[in-house]
């Protein structure tokens, strides 16, 4: 655990620490540039573990390796989209893809089958694949809202995906909040998360939730290091904050099973 604030002088839930196992934050980026991040990353890139450059934007983004070097500089895994290799792999160009994502400095690649049918058996050789020379993100879940979701499968396929070599397992949630982990008006399938929550304890999945209520519910149902998805960069500091009781959405959480940040390491 460590001293997550600057002040240190209040009483507050404990935090783990980077390099994180649990308690991660997964940010969603939709294509800031270079010197955004160059003036944000100073005051966020503590709070930040994870950084998916969305979609396609990497490939389009003339700054790309730019942004990755300072991500890295920063203690901030840079990753792909899942969409991107989707649409590699439906073109034949998954080997490409990888082979540019190398060059370019990223870390890390997302492997998923949401957008363009791909078969389970192609996603796990993909993982199995990129898991030779990245950190690898596995989502799982479609992004189609009429997509029925199991959580007997769901759990099959993360637990599959890890053993294929997947370092984290992503739940489906999308940049909308209406999908997958959710009901079309965002609330929470809280039997699919139980499920999840409880599928591999010892690398525990990182649940995309980019609205604030959706941020709070699980907080408050799995705890202060809840790893946490598809979080926007300017809602990464609010979200710290909601993780510490320090937003009314959270704030029973600084009198319950408090650690003071001043003692912890």
């Amino acid at each position: 655990m460590e001293n997550v604030t600057a002040a240190g002088f209040l009483e507050l839930p404990a935090r783990t620490a980077k390099p994180r196992i649990t308690g991660l934050t997964h940010v969603l980026d939709k294509g800031a540039s270079a010197g955004d991040l160059s003036a944000r990353l100073p005051a966020i890139a503590r709070y930040a573990d994870l950084w998916k450059l969305g979609w396609g934007t990497a490939y389009v983004d003339p700054s790309v390796a730019e942004k990755v070097g300072l991500l890295t500089a920063h203690g901030v895994i840079a990753c792909t989209g899942g969409t991107l290799l989707e649409i590699a792999w439906a073109q034949g160009r998954a080997d490409e893809l990888m082979v540019w994502a190398a060059d370019v400095g990223f870390p890390a690649i997302e492997v998923s089958n949401g957008v363009v049918g791909m078969p389970i058996t192609e996603k796990r050789r993909l993982i199995e694949k990129a898991a030779a020379r990245f950190e690898v993100l596995a989502e799982v879940g479609s992004k189609d809202p009429a997509a029925p979701v199991s959580a007997e499968q769901w759990m099959t396929e993360v637990l599959d995906d890890i053993a294929a070599g997947a370092r984290w397992a992503i739940a489906e949630g999308r940049e909308s909040g209406t999908v997958g982990l959710y009901d079309r008006d965002g609330s929470v399938r809280a039997s699919i998360v139980q499920a999840l929550a409880e599928a591999a304890p010892e690398r525990p999945v990182i649940f995309e939730a980019p609205r604030k209520d959706q941020q709070a519910w699980f907080i408050r149902s799995l705890g202060t290091n809840v790893s946490l998805g598809n979080v926007a960069i300017e809602d990464i500091l609010s979200l710290e904050a909601m993780r510490l009781g320090l937003r009314a959405d959270t704030a029973g959480l600084a009198g319950r099973d408090r650690t003071s940040t001043a003692s912890s390491s």
